[in-house]
């Protein structure tokens, strides 16, 4: 099996997408018509909305573009794919949910926490994360993305691992002191502290499930201007993907291009006493997927 990634790449002329073999970009559309697999071509978020109709072509495309000259340096990357909807699991390890202090119920007595990031709060690789002026205690979480690629309602958690068509990183940015609320007497205002725009940094690529290995030991972390904050292992979830994909199904009916940001590890600034500041750079990374890198813009707050 050859592995590859796709991505979407920003020209002049707009949006373009690529597959990359190895470490070597290339135009998609191109590609697929010089090997004959136009029926695989298309922009990235239909592929994956149509993942079981086009898998096995990409896969059969990626081989054949294996070694192949012709590669495009350095392009420039856009988000991979525009979220169908962004649901994103809450306190979801152990580590993480201690440095927030939240006290959490034995998993036996309890269910997966998920909220709701809107798809306007997506940017791409490089793209600047921007703190509005109410904001005075940003924060940082790399989060393996599980993007599916099939609909699905009522889901066991042995079967959830059909659903899935791949994986991308989230940078779930997060506005501290706007999650919380006392004029209501509900406390938590998770809308108000996850969805300003540009709070959802996505990418670089979208990996396809079958080039990705286990989903549940895999290394993730998060540096800012190159000092390490985060760094663990999905194995460290309470619920796993698959556990969060039964759950979700239980609500409401799933659909291919759905992305779950399935949880963060520890080491995220509320725990610290650190906060994002003006001109900080997030380099989020997850082992087999890359590097996402987010410049910080906030410019009420002081300069890093």
């Amino acid at each position: 099996m050859t592995r590859f990634a796709l991505a979407t790449r920003l020209t002049p002329d707009g949006a373009r997408p690529m597959i990359r073999v190895g470490d070597a970009f290339h135009d998609l559309h191109d590609a697929a018509a010089t090997h004959g697999f136009t029926a695989v071509a298309d922009d990235v978020t239909t592929i994956i909305r149509d993942w079981d109709a086009r898998r096995e072509g990409l896969f059969a495309l990626a081989h054949v573009l294996e070694g192949a000259a012709g590669g495009i340096d350095a392009p420039t990357l856009a988000a991979p794919f525009e979220p169908r909807r962004i649901f994103a699991a809450a306190s979801n390890f152990i580590e993480h949910a201690e440095e927030m202090q939240t006290k959490l119920a034995a998993k036996a007595e309890s269910e997966p926490y998920i909220f709701l990031k809107t798809v306007e709060s997506v940017v791409g690789p490089n793209e600047t994360v921007v703190v509005p002026s109410q904001v005075s205690r940003p924060d940082w979480e790399v989060e393996l993305g599980v993007v599916l690629g099939r609909a699905g309602k009522n889901v066991a958690a042995a079967d959830a691992h059909d659903l899935i068509a791949g994986y991308t990183i989230v940078n779930d940015v997060s506005a501290r002191d706007r999650t919380r609320r006392s004029d209501f007497p509900f406390s938590h205002d998770w809308f108000r502290g996850k969805s300003f725009d540009s709070f959802t940094p996505l990418g670089p690529v979208f990996v396809p499930r079958d080039c990705l290995g286990d989903p549940h030991a895999i290394r993730l972390g998060l540096k800012v201007n190159g000092e390490a904050m985060q760094d663990g292992n999905t194995s460290e979830m309470i619920f796993n993907i698959h556990e969060q994909i039964a759950y979700l199904s239980t609500i409401l009916e799933l659909r291919s291009g759905d992305l779950i940001a399935s949880g963060t590890p520890a080491g995220v600034g509320m725990g610290r006493g650190v906060f994002l500041k003006d001109g900080d750079v997030m380099d989020a990374w997850v082992e087999g997927i890359g590097e996402l890198r987010n410049p910080v813009s906030a410019p009420h707050l002081p300069r890093a």
